[in-house]
């Protein structure tokens, strides 16, 4: 198989693959194995901080000179009022009797400690660390930070889940963009945080590919061989796979948390807004059980800064009910190994098929 598509002339790697930036699993050794190999390592951001950002990236460039990408959320930041900060109370102290009730002592953060981070002073700390690559969710970034990281030569990928978000991001000048199909594992990449559009990824590339002439990156249950060639029959350029390399080496998941995936069932996985406030595709647990549907879940990211420290806590006692494990809907044998060998057999399997 020929791998030279537009994304690899775009990023300069030898294969189109994308290592997805999943936050709180990808780690700077996942993405350095990742771009090791010739595909795309990207590391998540997610809302860290403009120091903490400076770090993870350097971090990051001592461990690869490939390329490899940055991915931040660029959501836009709830209102500040009482009301808020009252749900935020109500929240905390139902979320607080739970854990003790099944065993885990945790002490959330009060509302006047939470940090938000604007994601603008990442943008300054991605062209301060003269990264090359960004890939973004969440919305779409502001005309002026996107002059900022066009002046840089910094390839964006903006990422969509419905034709209409494809639309805005090709008019406001992104590189290319990642189709996120509906079954794929982690946040919703949606611009609407509760009013997700609900599309299948295969029908979302095919629609996308025909009315947006940009590349595109396909993301959502590519697993092997059969399903990177249905995205790239359907006109995806680039492929971006997660879920796949959740049991590898170089994986935040702790052992007890990669065992889970071997029992997982198709009913097990689930659109929750219950940990972070936003959609997530997860593995449904006795936490997203007890607080889907309720009144108990805040806006992003104000739920998401509250369950932190009772997934710290969990983690810490191998409580599989109180963590968040993101996954797609694709469910399959949970490649071990390190990330590279992986996504090189990933490879393999492609070849042994179209050459």
């Amino acid at each position: 198989m020929n791998w030279s598509t537009q994304i690899t002339q775009l990023l300069g790697t030898k294969y189109p693959i994308v290592q997805a930036p999943m936050f709180g699993v990808t780690t700077p050794e996942m993405v350095a194995a990742a771009s090791g190999i010739g595909a795309l390592g990207t590391l998540a951001l997610g809302d860290l901080s403009y120091e903490k950002c400076m770090d993870a990236i350097a971090v990051t460039k001592k461990l690869t000179t490939e390329p490899f990408a940055v991915n931040i959320f660029v959501n836009s930041m709830p209102e500040l009022s009482e009301s808020l900060r009252s749900h935020y109370d109500k929240v905390s102290s139902f979320v607080t009797a739970l854990a003790r009730q099944h065993g885990l002592a945790v002490v959330l953060p009060k509302f006047e400690e939470i940090h938000l981070t604007d994601y603008r002073e990442q943008v300054a700390a991605i062209i301060a660390s003269q990264c090359k690559i960004v890939s973004f969710i969440f919305g779409n970034l502001d005309d002026g930070s996107i002059g900022l990281l066009k002046e840089n030569k910094i390839v964006l990928i903006g990422t969509c889940t419905s034709v209409e978000e494809a639309l805005i991001l090709k008019k406001s000048g992104v590189d290319i963009i990642c189709v996120q199909g509906l079954e794929a594992g982690g946040h919703r990449g949606s611009f609407n945080d509760i009013a997700i559009p609900q599309i299948g990824g295969l029908a979302l590339l095919s629609q996308v590919h025909d009315q947006v002439n940009k590349p595109l990156i396909y993301a959502g249950g590519i697993y092997n061989a059969n399903t990177l060639l249905a995205a790239r029959q359907l006109g995806a350029a680039g492929f971006q796979v997660g879920s796949l390399l959740l049991k590898s080496e170089e994986s935040a998941l702790l052992d007890f948390e990669k065992q889970r995936l071997s029992r997982v069932k198709e009913s097990d996985i689930v659109l929750t807004r219950s940990f972070s406030g936003r959609f997530t595709r997860a593995i449904k647990n006795t936490f997203i059980e007890t607080l889907d549907g309720t009144d108990y879940i805040l806006p992003y990211p104000y739920q998401n800064k509250l369950t932190n420290a009772l997934r710290t806590a969990a983690k810490a006692n191998k409580n599989i009910d109180f963590v968040g494990i993101w996954l797609g809907q694709s469910i399959h044998p949970y490649r071990d190994g390190s990330t590279g060998d992986i996504l090189k057999a990933l490879i393999r399997e492609v070849e042994a098929l179209t050459d």
